[in-house]
């Protein structure tokens, strides 16, 4: 079974750790010195290499060679996330009194060491305070803020940065080169973008891709449609189309990555890496990292990207007004003397005319009603108030429609039980004789752009986001 290059590349030296030199130069001139301190606490993000010096740090002090596949009985690597109570400290505080086997120093390598429970960090802070002269302690984490300043005020702290796009590039150009891997310059910055800094992932990603275009080139349109990606034009369509206020064509490009499998949350990583590449070009797109960035956590991240893309496009729409609208011409049909005498001559049944004078619904506001329902529930006994107040009533064309926002409810309010109820409330609402409608379905979108999006997302509640 091959191994996977981010094992295969795993620095071996201080030397070969790539854009951590802050750290590496002290740690070299501390060892070069015979300085060594007893605890070091090696903070930063995930794949920058905690790990690799940690474990460099320890062969460098009792002056062991090193390799990946290194094993000595006096280098003890604990992982936290999985022994972190207080008996496994007290187990480790135990063993760590007994002088090393062969090396110089016994070293513990605690990773995660936040995942550490309080009275397992209470057990480690004893040998923190008086380790024996034989023990060196190397703890990891990605959480700083989760340690005790017990813990931090006992060691030497070094923090590890997110590694630069270019170095990260470079380094996989390198592996790629020796690998045998032919894959453009292009497709290996986007694969460093999408590391986010952290080698690990970087080199990761880069083994994923070797296996997708066997004896071919590795692009960058195969890199994105690989990883689920928008391309780079679709990113550019969005921001241009951000611009210039054209919804119609962020609709468009959303719609065509939804229907490719590209998510929501990561089209919003990609825009806010995007935006931020091009803000000092375009400032006034700074409005939109906010959203972006609270799309990655929501549980609606489709509908959340929407109105971050939508709602100041629209905010800027100016609506038309209704006495600018154009009417229709009413045509007129002539209709000929023949054929007006025809119609003279023919008797013909007249249809009982009805008084169909419309319901005056001008003032109807449905939290009236609501109101009146709530001050008088005691008299229906049949939880009308409660069926109702899941409902929106709005007045339309001459009648009230009811959208229930499901099927139960419309049923219920159609039962012949509580529809006469109903009816009677609009009366005493001073709505009577008029037509009610239930709907079993939130309430439509209020403008085009609101429906298209509704309909794009397969409906939907309405989100009001003035």
């Amino acid at each position: 079974m091959s191994q996977a290059l981010y094992r295969k590349y795993r620095s071996k030296s201080l030397d070969e750790v790539v854009g951590q030199d802050h750290v590496t130069s002290v740690l070299k001139n501390a060892l070069n010195s015979g300085k060594t301190a007893h605890a070091y606490l090696l903070t930063g993000p995930r794949g920058v290499g905690k790990t690799s010096i940690a474990r460099i740090l320890a062969h460098e002090i009792n002056q062991l060679p090193y390799t990946d596949e290194s094993d000595h009985l006096d280098i003890i690597e604990i992982d936290a996330a999985s022994n972190n109570g207080v008996d496994d400290v007290r187990d480790l505080r135990d063993k760590a009194l007994v002088a090393p086997s062969s090396a110089t120093k016994k070293i513990y390598i605690i990773d995660e060491v936040h995942m550490l429970s309080k009275p397992a960090f209470n057990a480690l802070l004893k040998i923190l305070e008086e380790p024996p002269a034989h023990v060196t302690f190397i703890l990891a984490t990605t959480d700083f803020d989760k340690l005790p300043p017990t813990i931090i005020s006992r060691t030497q702290r070094f923090h590890f940065h997110l590694v630069d796009e270019e170095s990260v590039v470079g380094h996989l150009r390198f592996i790629a080169d020796q690998e045998k891997i032919n894959i453009e310059d292009a497709a290996l910055q986007l694969i460093a973008k999408r590391g986010g800094g952290s080698f690990r992932d970087s080199i990761s990603l880069l083994d994923q891709m070797q296996n997708i275009a066997p004896g071919g080139i590795i692009s960058l349109e195969l890199v994105e449609s690989t990883l689920g990606l928008a391309t780079q034009s679709q990113l550019t369509e969005i921001i241009e189309a951000e611009l210039a206020g054209a919804t119609d064509k962020i609709v468009k490009v959303l719609y065509d990555l939804e229907n490719t499998g590209v998510s929501a949350p990561t089209i919003a990583s990609q825009l806010i890496d995007e935006i931020r590449s091009k803000l000092t070009t375009y400032p006034t797109l700074v409005h939109m990292l906010e959203g972006l960035n609270d799309t990655l956590r929501s549980s609606r991240p489709e509908v959340k990207l929407l109105i971050t893309l939508l709602a100041p496009v629209v905010a800027k729409t100016k609506p038309v007004s209704p006495e600018k609208t154009a009417k229709p011409k009413e045509v007129k049909k002539e209709v000929t003397p023949e054929k007006k005498v025809v119609a003279a001559n023919v008797s013909k049944p007249q249809p009982i005319q009805k008084d169909v004078s419309p319901v005056d619904l001008s003032d109807f506001d449905w939290q009236k009603v609501l109101d009146y329902t709530k001050d008088h529930d005691h008299q229906f006994t049949t939880g009308v108030h409660t069926l109702l107040k899941k409902c929106l009533g709005q007045a339309v064309d001459n009648k009230i429609i009811l959208y229930t926002g499901n099927q139960f409810t419309k049923k219920q309010l159609d039962s012949p039980k509580k529809r006469p109820i109903l009816t009677k409330i609009l009366q005493e609402c001073g709505f009577a004789d008029v037509h009610i409608e239930t709907v079993a379905s939130p309430p439509p979108p209020k403008d085009e752009h609101a429906a298209r999006i509704a309909a794009m997302m397969g409906g939907g509640e309405e989100v009001d986001v003035s």
